[in-house]
């Protein structure tokens, strides 16, 4: 039996990545007493309002086929929040709904490139990029990172990673797994960069409204880029609802109706009941939204104060996100060997840095997804393996 190149092309993107957060379920399943902070799936209630407008709308008979670019209503909610976080009309002849922020990759990607072409991406970087662009045909191109300045990837580093091949770069900022929040002159350096090279940006933004202190920007935000930037977002996070699979694609105008055409090749339309929600999550203001951000910003200031003397472990303050990148490099270990035995040794689980790309070598990610005191616990357990395998390196 024959089959198409794309399953060969994905081989070992996937299940292998997250196999220390597939094992910690498994025994957690099995009641071992593992503390999971291997997934950023939000452990905080979602909007009352928006589950709320959900039921009603399904009740209602909002189930029946929805528009391939999305229901009136929720292209309309999306382009005012947008226009209001720029400053710059969004109009919704600009945006795509979309079954959630990777459905809207998929779909940006399989727009723009194909086998051929190159995809900038700065590492370390999401874990479901490199499969996302081996999807498309597309060949993928870490662009190198450095934790002595936060993982800011910046634009000399891009444009020295660009060939003729090059097509696109792919942001995500605020980044997973790293934290990091480019400021306004980071984004108009890059875009210049990619300006000179007439390069597409595509940028991942479900993080967006999960910054700390600085003020998030974004290349679809700046008048001078908007026209290469594709913005995709989603309320996964922003809202506790992964499970919805409520995204969108915002764009310009010209770029909407070849999205629709992928779009509705891989997902003809959306459920309209989940549209109704997304415009009530977005058009309205919910108590349960700020005190996920708050929550998240309390818990990195506790994970960051309980390694801050510590002579093996360290962790930097995030800049957004529900994640901090923990340094183990003085164990001489590397994130694989230590996300292992945290979970055999001490029934911790977290994501191996290199799960992320070589950038996260020597690095694992913790999950901000549980509370403080069970936080505080974890990173009791944490700095005893630090100190154990220290020891053992001397």
């Amino acid at each position: 039996m024959k089959f198409a190149p794309i399953s060969d092309r994905l081989t070992g993107l996937g299940a292998a990545k997250w196999a220390v957060h597939s094992e910690s379920l498994r025994r957690a399943a099995l009641g071992q007493p593992i503390i999971v902070l291997s997934i950023g799936e939000p452990d905080l209630p979602p909007p009352a309002k928006v589950l709320d407008q959900a039921s009603n709308s399904m009740r209602n008979g909002r189930t029946r086929y929805a528009a391939g670019q999305g229901e009136p209503e929720a292209l309309l909610a999306i382009a005012n929040h947008l226009s209001k976080r720029s400053g710059n009309p969004v109009t919704p002849e600009e945006v795509l709904y979309t079954a959630g922020t990777q459905n809207g990759l998929c779909t940006a990607l399989f727009t723009l490139v194909e086998a051929g072409d190159e995809v900038l991406v700065p590492d370390p970087y999401y874990a479901t990029y490199e499969g996302l662009v081996a999807a498309s045909g597309a060949t993928f191109v870490a662009v190198p990172t450095s934790p002595d300045n936060g993982f800011h990837v910046t634009a000399s580093a891009i444009e020295a990673a660009i060939t003729p091949r090059t097509k696109v770069l792919l942001l995500n900022n605020p980044s997973n797994p790293t934290g990091a929040v480019l400021s306004v002159e980071e984004i108009d350096a890059i875009g210049e960069v990619c300006e000179r090279h007439d390069l597409w940006i595509i940028c991942d933004e479900v993080y967006a409204d999960m910054t700390f202190d600085g003020t998030f920007c974004s290349p679809f935000d700046r008048p001078h880029l908007r026209h290469r930037t594709l913005s995709v977002s989603s309320i996964s996070k922003s809202h506790a609802l992964p499970g919805f699979r409520a995204g969108w694609v915002a764009c310009p105008a010209e770029v909407t109706p070849r999205l629709i055409l992928v779009a509705e090749a891989m997902l003809f339309g959306s459920q309209p009941f989940i549209e109704d929600a997304l415009a009530v999550a977005l058009n309205e203001t919910h108590p349960e939204v700020e005190r996920m951000r708050a929550a998240y910003k309390e818990r990195a200031a506790v994970l960051v104060n309980a390694f801050a003397d510590s002579t093996s472990v360290s962790a930097r303050l995030p800049e957004g996100g529900m994640f901090i990148m923990l340094d183990i490099r003085k164990t001489g270990l590397t994130g694989e060997e230590f996300a292992w035995r945290l979970l055999d040794e001490e029934n911790v689980g977290a994501m191996p840095g290199e799960s992320f790309g070589s950038g996260g070598a020597g690095h694992v990610r913790v999950a901000l997804t549980v509370e403080s005191e069970l936080l505080k616990e974890a990173s009791i357990r944490i700095r005893r393996l630090a100190d154990t395998c220290l020891t053992e390196r001397k």
